[in-house]
Parts: structure tokens; sequence; C-alpha cells
């Protein structure tokens, strides 16, 4: 008697975006720079709003232009509120010294905001004396918050992945193989970076997922540079797919990287993608490495991570592993 058959569902492959994303029509799925164009909507305003989770990723400019026109703001609100207590509100340098009676209230407030205090300038009624407190409690709430945003985002962990502007398909051991370059864009140490390469395409009226297989897909130490490699063989679903198929199909190489940063023990991630507009075919990456200093020491260049030349379709043995990274070639050891 035989065992009943049971169907063996295959484990999607699109890691979380679907297959109805991503259409023919639509934008790119994951930026260069590692933004989702994939939105969500609907979502009330009051809990899917996170200020702490804005101000913390937002970019650096992003971030003082917000503070300093908080900080403006909040002065001038609370100038408008001594001036709405009174033209004896404040006593001390009188209004023609100080510009105006809304630029003294103004940088009254300034003062108490920030606890300065010269003392030419004081509040003279109670209305003003109410503001003062109430002016007072919230600098000291603002300030203890601003410094804990500033901590976190200097103490946040990071990555700065640099990749290369453009993936190309090329020569490589007796067949092809997709390729694309990475380096850090920091001078600190990122270790076990572990890198997953997802070939999507539209096939029909859905969009396709597929992890290819790496010929490395971790290492161990990240000094320099890292050539990923997907080796194009029978196995592979880009075998016999050419430049014009790629753009036909929308083709997007999505694209994860995971380490972990040495100076804060933690993992951080990068993301990017190749759209088929950014593959070249028949091109290899140029010789990144620089030439041995006096001192035996080895440099890559990192202007020269995107740079291609035109590879020798006839010359298969020169497209190894340490060829396409620059390891090696070139650099025997000095003679003594």
């Amino acid at each position: 008697m035989t065992a009943p058959q049971t169907d063996i569902l295959e484990e999607p492959k699109d890691l979380g975006l679907g297959s109805v994303v991503g259409g023919a029509n639509e934008k790119r799925l994951l930026n260069r720079d590692g933004t989702f164009n994939p939105r969500r909507t609907g979502l009330p305003f009051l809990s899917s709003l996170s200020v702490y989770h804005f101000l913390l990723t937002i970019t650096w400019p992003r971030f003082f232009a917000i503070v300093t026109g908080g900080y403006l703001a909040a002065n001038t609100a609370f100038a408008l509120a001594y001036l709405s207590c009174g033209p004896d509100a404040l006593a001390g340098t009188l209004p023609t010294q100080a510009a105006g009676t809304f630029w003294r209230a103004f940088f009254f407030s300034v003062e108490t905001l920030a606890t300065i205090g010269y003392g030419n300038i004081a509040p003279n009624t109670m209305p003003a004396h109410l503001v003062m407190t109430a002016e007072s409690l919230c600098g000291l709430f603002v300030f203890a918050l601003g410094t804990g945003i500033m901590f976190a985002r200097f103490s946040r962990p990071t990555a700065a992945i640099v990749f290369s502007t453009k993936a190309v398909v090329a020569p490589y051991r007796g067949k092809t193989a997709f390729m694309f370059r990475v380096t850090n864009g920091r001078s600190n140490q990122l270790v076990e970076l572990e890198a997953k390469l997802l070939y999507s395409r539209i096939e029909g009226s859905l969009r396709r997922y597929d992890e290819v297989r790496l010929e490395r897909s971790r290492v161990t130490f990240f000094p320099m540079s890292w050539t990923v490699v997907h080796p194009i063989d029978e196995k592979s679903p880009m075998r016999d797919v050419t430049h014009e198929q790629l753009v036909q199909s929308d083709a997007e190489f999505l694209i994860l990287l995971s380490g972990t940063d040495e100076t804060f023990s933690q993992q951080v991630h990068a993301r990017s993608s190749y759209k088929a507009e950014e593959i070249v075919y028949g091109e290899k990456f140029v010789n990144i490495y620089n030439p041995m200093d006096e001192h035996g020491v080895v440099s890559i260049d990192v202007r020269k991570l995107s740079d291609t030349e035109p590879a020798d379709l006839n010359d298969w043995g020169q497209t190894s592993t340490w060829h396409h990274t620059g390891h090696f070639a070139g650099y025997a050891p000095r003679k003594r």
C-alpha cells in the first residue's frame, strides 16, 4: 500500500513584497538609497504618527531646520504672550533701547527659555510671572528631550555601504556572472557581512521573485571592497536572459546587506537595487587597488568603485574572482 501523496507548497520568495506589487507601470520597488516606494495608506493619523522615529531618521539638514524653526516659533509665541499681558508686563530695559516692545519680549523669552537670565529685563505683573513660569518649565522639558534625541541620533548605529552605480554581466570562470561592488563609506569596521540578492521580474500579470545563489554570500572581514557575484549557470533564473529581456520584463535586482558594526557591536543593514537600465552587459569592473606603498600597505581607490571597461569575451581565464575584485593581480611580495 502506497502512502498518500501530499502537495508540497513552495515557500514564497518575494521577501514580503508580494507578487502584485511592482507592476510594469509602477516605480521601482526599492530606491538606490534603500527606501521603499510601496506605501501603506488608511492608517489613523495619530496611531501612525511617531515624532521620535521621525526626528531620529530624518537627515541632519532637516533635523537642524526643524529644531531652529521650532526654537524661533516658541520664542515668538512666548513673546506674544508677554505682550498680551499688558504694556507694564516687563520691567527693565526700555523698549526704545531694545528695538521695540516685541523684540524686548522676544529676547527676554530667549533668556528665559535657555535659563540665561542677564537680569536687565524682568516680569513685572502676575500674568507675566505666570507666562515666565510656564516658559521655564517648557524649556526644561524641551532641552532635555532635545539632548536625548541628539544623543540618540549620534549613537544610533547605521551602515554607510557604498554600492557601485551600476552592475555588470561579464564572463566568469567559463560562463557569465552578474556582479556589483560595495565598500564601506566610513572609517569604522564591519564584520560578518552577509549579502542576499533577489531577482524580480514580471511574468504574465504578476511579478516573480527568485533569491539567486551567490558565489560567496558572506565575508568575515570587510576592510576594503567586495564584489558580489552571482554565477549564471544552468540553475540560474538569469540563464540565457539578454539585456533586452531584462528591460521588457521590468527586472529589478534587490539587495540586502547585513553585518555587525564593530564599534557598537550591533547589527546594521543596507539596502539597494539595480534596474535593468543600470546593468551593463559585456563589461567588467576595473582594478580598484592602488600599487603597494613603501610600507607594504595595500589600499583601494573608492573613486573607481563604479568604473568599468570592456570585457574580453574570448579570454575566460582572466575572469577569476581575484581578477574582478583586483585582489592580488600584479601585487607580488617585494624581494629583499
